[in-house]
């Protein structure tokens, strides 16, 4: 909801918004996308910020394809795009612990609830749109979830760093211009946890 609430609030029209819920699918992304839009921040920026927020899905899927090595091309295509943090860290969490999951449809079973759901919200967000008081400061909720998410994948010393150091120099540059601030914590994290996972 905040993602449809957010882009009709930046003066995204309603079928671009719907658009960009089912082309990015991606939350963070989504917002920051609105917000650079609503700055009028060039198309270069808002790609590139776009590209860089959603690096990390990179990394969840070189994790989690070998649970989808057999798996027919057509197949990997559909997870590929399902991919979200929740689906990611909820898969590999049942993958890990149960050999036995068909995984195929276990996964299958978690991300497109979560598409649907997130589809259904998007545009229950665009129909609230500017309705919604600027008091409630909904885009509170986004960094819950991925905090929710985050906390559990913290299992060594390499996504530790990632973790400290990525939220460190994001709250240290959040005063940059069109959020490159976000995108220089990226960056600086998987540094961090590349740096420290070689020297261990």
């Amino acid at each position: 909801m905040v993602a449809g609430v957010a882009a009709v609030g930046a003066g995204v029209p309603t079928v671009e918004a719907l658009a960009m819920s089912v082309v990015i699918f991606a939350g963070a992304s989504q917002l920051a996308a609105a917000e650079l839009i609503g700055r009028n921040a060039p198309a270069v920026v808002v790609v590139v910020t776009v590209l860089v927020i959603n690096v990390r899905m990179v990394m969840y899927s070189a994790s989690i394809a070998p649970y989808f090595r057999d798996q027919p091309g057509r197949w990997k295509a559909l997870v590929a795009y399902l991919l979200t943090d929740q689906a990611y860290a909820v898969s590999l969490l049942e993958f890990e612990s149960d050999g036995e999951t068909a995984r195929r449809w276990y996964y299958l079973g978690v991300a497109a609830s979560l598409w649907v759901t997130w589809q259904v919200a998007t545009v229950a967000g665009i129909a609230l749109g500017a309705s919604v008081p600027d008091g409630w400061r909904l885009e509170f909720a986004v960094p819950l979830v991925f905090l929710a998410v985050l906390v559990p994948a913290v299992t060594d010393r390499a996504t530790g760093a990632a973790a400290l150091v990525g939220g460190s120099v994001a709250v240290t540059a959040n005063g940059l211009p069109f959020n490159l601030g976000l995108i220089v914590a990226a960056v600086v994290g998987i540094g961090a946890g590349l740096l420290v996972e070689e020297v261990a």
